[in-house]
């Protein structure tokens, strides 16, 4: 997508490395979309700020954070005129990180990262890392982290109760690897709703390919064929560390602690205000012929419904939806339960927003997309406190290192293929939070499938309290005589996400918004998990 700027010079807003073989010429002097370097860590000098102009952020996960970090950096703001709104009472959105040893702590989900991060690299290189000497930035820390502590596993795959399943190969056949191939040479155009298993072979959903790369991405088998090939383009350079995750790397702490409270740190000492407890759900909007403005904010604030207006040259940055909305939380005696609809989250949701603009015009995409089928877009996670148990004697015999040790421990997700539930598990390193203790071990869980019974529980997941799906976990590590002492040693935190995957609903051309969609003066959209 393009726009013209007041200058009359054309410029990206959306580059596509995939629309045409890029060719040095003298209309196309600037580096490939796609390229990451020295060369692309230039600072743009700015042409100086509209006298008065505000920015509003509706977000305060990751996307709308970094839309602040670089107004500031690269646009020249001043931090002061930037305005966070947020519907909850803490920042970071889905990046999220809580609790405590006693009640528990819990994530809801983690991210897995590799080099080429490119855009987040390129922001934390600029901020402070919290427990480093002034003047070195989060992306030292990783390094330094990662540098000296080799990310694989040794368990990445489990079957039987208990035993490690061969993950040496992806298992893929000429024919499925063709399929594969063949799938990369598509057209985008060419795939609109088209599922992932209306595509590929009963036998290709079977592979270890298949288990591996579902399991790290959370793909379902009723999902976008074409998110799954965007996905393969973005990651293939991992694809010879997919088997044993040597191609990832991951944070000292969980992503809330170790991302967005430095990043937060960093916006609030240059003036950024984030103002909580205030729910965007629509924006009035001027039309003249087809150019629309941005005139004011409809929201929630503490539950009443406020105006914010909008000058005609301050800018808009609204989030569309929420892999996160609507979650449902459980305990060990308790299973989660939605509030939000099978088919619509309702007015009083994070989707209200985009809800509303897509009735104003088609160039808004359609929500209903993706928020449409809470039952193919639901899974559910649980994080675990553990204290020493049968349990983590397990992990020791799947841990690359001692789990106490402070270095990698499973190297990322271990996943039963055996299980009905598709589940999977992971322990990261330790301690997962600043103030664990030195005898606290937190250790994530989740699962795909949330129809089926499970192979030891004979209930879904949803409906399992947090010792139910203990039990379900150790009975796939072949300690199910043991779960009294676990459980006795261990406590869950649930939480159901009906729109956790979202992103990955079969789409079609249009339904999406464009990032600045058209003849919007004022307004840029923010796309979750972008």
């Amino acid at each position: 997508m393009t726009i013209e700027a007041k200058s009359a010079k054309t410029f990206q807003v959306e580059t596509d490395a995939t629309a045409t073989f890029w060719h040095n010429a003298a209309d196309n002097t600037l580096p490939p979309p796609d390229m990451m370097g020295a060369y692309m860590r230039n600072r743009p000098v700015s042409a100086g700020c509209v006298p008065g102009r505000k920015a509003w952020i509706i977000g305060s996960g990751v996307a709308g954070l970094a839309a602040a970090f670089y107004m500031i950096r690269d646009g020249g703001m001043a931090g002061e005129d930037i305005t966070i709104l947020d519907a909850m009472h803490i920042e970071g959105g889905s990046l999220d990180g809580a609790g405590n040893p006693e009640d528990g702590y819990i994530i809801r989900g983690g991210r897995e990262m590799n080099w080429n991060y490119d855009n987040l690299w390129d922001m934390f290189q600029d901020v402070q890392a919290l427990e480093l000497p002034e003047g070195y930035s989060v992306l030292d820390e990783y390094r330094l982290v990662n540098d000296n502590d080799p990310n694989f596993s040794k368990a990445r795959l489990m079957h039987k109760q208990g035993q490690i399943r061969d993950f040496s190969k992806l298992g893929l056949s000429k024919p499925q690897q063709w399929e594969l191939i063949r799938l990369m040479l598509r057209r985008k155009e060419d795939l609109d709703d088209v599922t992932i298993k209306q595509y590929f072979s009963a036998g290709f959903l079977e592979t270890n390919f298949w288990f591996l790369w579902r399991s790290m991405f959370a793909f379902e088998n009723w999902q976008s064929l074409l998110e799954m090939k965007l996905y393969m383009h973005r990651f293939l350079d991992a694809i010879d560390g997919l088997t044993d995750l040597s191609a990832l790397v991951f944070p000292k702490y969980n992503q809330y602690d170790s991302f967005v409270r430095p990043l937060v740190n960093h916006l609030k000492s240059r003036g950024v205000k984030v103002q909580f407890a205030t729910r965007a759900y629509d924006l009035d909007m001027a039309v003249n012929g087809d150019v629309r403005t941005v005139t004011a904010i409809r929201a929630k604030v503490d539950g009443v419904d406020t105006t914010i207006p909008v000058a005609p040259d301050d800018v808009v940055y609204a989030l569309t939806g929420s892999m996160t909305e609507g979650t449902a939380y459980g305990d060990m005696d308790n299973a989660p339960v939605l509030e939000r609809g099978r088919h619509d989250p309702g007015d009083e949701s994070d989707w209200a927003l985009w809800k509303n603009l897509a009735k104003k015009s088609p160039i808004f995409g359609k929500p209903e997309k993706f928020y449409g089928d809470v039952d193919g877009s639901m899974w559910e996670s649980v994080t675990l406190t553990c204290r020493p148990s049968p349990l983590v004697d397990k992990l020791k015999e799947l841990a690359v290192n001692d789990p106490y040790s402070g270095k990698t421990v499973t190297g990322g997700i271990i996943t039963f293929t055996d299980s009905n539930w598709v589940m999977s598990f992971t322990c990261n390193r330790q301690p997962h939070f600043p103030d664990q203790p030195s005898d606290v071990l937190v250790i994530w869980v989740y699962a795909l499938l949330m129809d089926k019974e499970g192979n030891f529980v004979k209930k879904p997941m949803p409906a399992c309290t947090g010792r139910e799906i203990l039990a379900e976990l150790c009975y796939h590590l072949g300690i199910e005589d043991q779960l009294d002492e676990v459980v006795k040693n261990t406590k869950a935190r649930l939480a159901l996400m009906p729109y956790i995957t979202a992103m990955f609903m079969p789409r079609a051309a249009g339904d999406r918004p464009h990032v600045v969609p058209a003849g919007c003066a004022n307004l840029a959209l923010e796309r979750d998990r972008a």
